[in-house]
């Protein structure tokens, strides 16, 4: 039997936490695949990239596209013209694509078009807003791939719901809590509130970077009287997206935020992780960390109208707060005041989401 080759593809941090298990469980089937891991530069820090390579034990990768920044169009047409050239020279049986980034979506339609198998690992997830670009990346990927990898019910009832044959459906769990499970007990070692003077329990975690929450000056204003509001009473840490900061200098707001909101550079996954485990509330318009919240039973208010997680409301530890900060005021004040949302953790959320992947594989592919 010959072997089969596989690239994954990963272009932004939440990537390499999706894609980390996966290519640990490939070397297990060594025999039967050889697996390759594509990084398209779409995230274009490689000192923080790396940072996520060595905590989730990746090797380099065996191609580095080194795309960069650029608009979605630029990004896009750039990593297609490169993975192009890779694909060519390598002639792989089948790629995996994760997530919904533009790395996702340029990947996907140049295997498709060059008649490689497509994988989508995060597959079905909807926000039913056309003005985030990650909903166009999802939908369009996953009406090329051909076998598509579901993490929670929302994805089942939306993929059928398109007419997508259930012979190419797959439901398997949330691939990014195999990365969390393994990466707890390193997590239990993290000396990041010691280094930034917090207790457990006693301070708010924030992360914002969405061109709704931070591109116009009355919106990021509107944000820094509610964190101010909060600052009275907890300490806030904010590890901050790049796009935020240079908004925040931009406007010249920067200097408005409370002495009691600690502003970092962004995190490394584990001490991230640290950070999320320990606090008293987690505030975000994030998509990951709705999921890795839930799955550590801390509460999180997402900051946005819409949730393509919706198991994280459901069933999980996640209110979906909109985007008026008096309400959202509301919700956090009662968080605080210990009134705490009880959430479960979804099925297959545990830990053995790559297995199960991998093994459907080895049953599809010859």
């Amino acid at each position: 039997m010959r072997k089969i080759k596989v690239i994954s593809v990963v272009g932004a941090r939440p990537n390499f936490i999706k894609v980390a298990p996966l290519h640990n469980e490939f070397l297990k089937y060594s025999s039967r695949f050889d697996h390759f891991i594509c990084h398209t530069g779409q995230h274009f820090d490689w000192n923080m990239s790396s940072v996520f390579f060595k905590e989730l034990k990746l090797p380099e990768p065996h191609f580095y596209l080194g795309v960069g920044i650029g608009s979605h169009a630029q990004q896009t047409a750039g990593i297609m013209i490169k993975f192009e050239k890779v694909m060519i020279q390598q002639e792989p049986d089948l790629v995996v694509v994760v997530g919904d980034v533009n790395s996702t979506l340029a990947c996907s339609i140049t295997s498709a078009k060059l008649n490689t198998k497509v994988a989508h690992v995060e597959a079905g997830l909807r926000s039913f807003d056309n003005t985030m670009p990650e909903e166009i990346n999802r939908k369009i990927t996953d009406a090329v791939a051909d076998y598509l990898f579901v993490s929670e019910p929302s994805g089942l009832k939306h993929l059928k719901a398109e007419g997508v044959s259930e012979s190419r459906i797959f439901y398997v769990g949330n691939i990014m809590i195999d990365s969390l499970i393994s990466c707890l007990p390193t997590v239990e070692k993290s000396a990041i509130l010691e280094k930034l003077r917090l207790n457990r329990g006693d301070y708010i975690l924030i992360t914002f970077h969405r061109p709704s929450n931070v591109d116009h000056k009355e919106g990021l204003l509107e944000l820094i009287i509610f964190l101010n509001h909060l600052a009275k009473d907890i300490p806030i840490v904010f590890p901050i997206h790049p796009r935020t900061r240079g908004k925040l200098e931009k406007f010249g707001l920067t200097e408005k935020l409370s002495g009691n909101i600690l502003l970092t550079d962004p995190i490394g996954y584990i001490d991230f992780i640290a950070l999320e485990k320990n606090a008293r509330l987690v505030i975000t318009d994030s998509g990951g960390i709705q999921e890795e919240t839930t799955y550590l039973a801390i509460p999180c208010i997402t900051v946005r109208k819409n949730t393509e997680r919706p198991v994280t409301v459901e069933v999980g530890t996640n209110t979906l707060g909109g985007t008026d900060f008096a309400k959202i005021k509301l919700y956090a004040d009662e968080i605080l005041s210990g009134k705490i949302k009880k959430g479960q953790i979804p099925e297959f959320w545990d830990g053995h989401v790559a297995q199960r992947i991998v093994g459907i594989f080895d049953k599809l592919l010859d």
